[in-house]
């Protein structure tokens, strides 16, 4: 994208929803097909990732690496647009 473009959806507030919509896109290619098959819902506000699993094992699982799903997807964004992770 050429750089006026990214400062015109930056300055009206486009930018980050952007990169949410294409991590969460990305969502399989991130976590691996096996947390993917058991993701029934994900989506980013106020910074934080919900993710609603269909497995408690997984659940469980994805509580110990929260820290790490939080730097996976801040590096494939390339930008921080997640602080914490809330597993439902």
């Amino acid at each position: 994208m050429s750089k006026v473009l990214k400062d015109y959806l930056k300055a009206i507030g486009i930018d980050d929803k952007m990169h949410e919509a294409s991590v969460l896109a990305q969502w399989e290619d991130i976590m691996g097909s096996a947390v993917a098959k058991r993701t029934e819902k994900k989506y980013i506000k106020n910074r934080v990732l919900h993710i609603e699993l269909n497995s408690s094992v997984m659940r469980d699982e994805l509580m110990q690496q929260r820290s790490k799903i939080v730097e996976k997807i801040n590096k494939v964004s390339g930008i921080d647009i997640i602080d914490e992770v809330f597993l439902a």
